[in-house]
């Protein structure tokens, strides 16, 4: 791994992403494939005399540990959450892909359990702390993108460092864009959806949570959506990946659902709760660096010329109302070589072929 590239990576995270300052209080969750860039944290955060606590994990041992998650376990890892919203500022978690299956046997009872358990927490964490989520690169990962391992970790870290200071200014002309929008169409193949973020703010993202990034997010108003979207990436969610999502809305929830491989596992998940047919977020996906997806929603949701139209809970800095333990979301590409599509706003086209069409707009093309 590029020694170089992971400094500017844990130095883009203390010192953008986080702002960790003295005192900040963070806490690390890893697996032991993470070190060498756990190790350029640890000396970032020193430089600003942050104090950082680390916590390694095993996804395998973490999953056969919640095949049989009993309620006092639930209640204990409720506990537990509480105590470290209650004591970080900020929070970095280093994922690494082993098996996107490795928690496919766990019970859906449990998962609405523990979703159920911890929900306030996570809204906590997410909405009222500094965190920052990412993928250590793995073999698997490199598998999924049909790359070398030596090529996809250069291509990772690449991805992960991009000028997050210049695509914040890219983005303003298009944030200010769609907090005047009332109405949205999208077009694409076997997609034609419509509904209203009128009111609602648009959040730009670049660089300050996921890593990597480049999106724009709003939501629409829960009971506006209506029409059928298809999505042309893989969907993984809960151990299971479902390819040609295909989803039907009626006043805002999803009235029918398919896919190409277990259609009531599709709608088991859309009926975890009553929020999951809704949908909590609509974004725009711009990273220069990421053209093609590979299953992992961290890098897909921020494929150039993307969408990403996300089933369940809402974001608390662009709330609709929509609330679930679910957050799904869901990429369609609208480039050319994945069947064009268009967007509008107001009846006005901004994007055609995962392209911006307006002038104040073109910079996020680029080209």
């Amino acid at each position: 791994m590029n020694t170089e590239k992971l400094n500017k990576l844990a130095n883009t995270i203390v010192n953008y992403s986080l702002h960790l300052k003295e005192n900040s209080k963070v806490l690390v969750t890893f697996t032991k494939e993470a070190s060498p860039l756990v190790e350029e944290l640890i000396k970032e955060a020193k430089k600003v005399k942050a104090i950082m606590v680390l916590n390694m994990y095993n996804p395998k041992l973490n999953a056969l540990l919640a095949l049989d998650n009993t309620d006092e376990r639930i209640a204990l890892i409720s506990k537990i959450k509480e105590f470290e919203v209650n004591n970080y500022d900020a929070f970095i978690a280093i994922n690494y892909t082993y098996n996107d299956y490795e928690t496919k046997n766990v019970p859906k009872e449990v998962r609405i359990k523990l979703g159920k358990a911890t929900e306030k927490t996570d809204d906590i964490r997410i909405n009222e702390r500094d965190w920052v989520l990412l993928n250590y690169p793995s073999p698997v990962d490199a598998f999924k993108a049909k790359m070398s391992t030596t090529d996809f970790n250069e291509f990772a870290l690449n991805v992960m460092t991009v000028d997050y200071e210049k695509m914040s200014k890219d983005i303003k002309p298009l944030k200010e864009l769609m907090e005047k929008t009332d109405r949205v169409r999208i077009i694409s193949p076997g997609t034609d959806l419509s509904f209203s973020i009128k009111d609602l703010p648009a959040i730009a993202c670049t660089g300050d949570k996921n890593i990597p990034d480049g999106e724009l997010y709003s939501a629409p108003v829960k009971t506006s959506v209506n029409g059928t979207i298809t999505y042309n990436t893989p969907s993984p969610y809960q151990g299971n990946v479902f390819n040609h999502v295909c989803l039907t809305f009626k006043d805002g929830k999803i009235i029918k659902a398919t896919c190409d491989e277990d259609d009531e596992k599709l709608n088991e998940i859309f009926d975890t709760d009553e929020g999951a047919r809704y949908v909590g977020e609509f974004s725009l996906g711009f990273n220069p660096q990421i053209l093609y997806p590979m299953g992992d929603i961290l890098y897909d949701e921020k494929i150039l010329g993307s969408l990403h139209f996300t089933p369940g809970r809402c974001y608390a800095d662009c709330d609709n109302g929509n609330k679930s333990s679910i957050h799904w979301d869901m990429v369609l590409i609208q480039r050319e070589d994945f069947g064009g599509g268009e967007i509008y706003f107001d009846d006005v086209l901004i994007r055609k072929n995962g392209k911006f069409v307006l002038d104040e707009l073109k910079a996020l093309n680029y080209e």
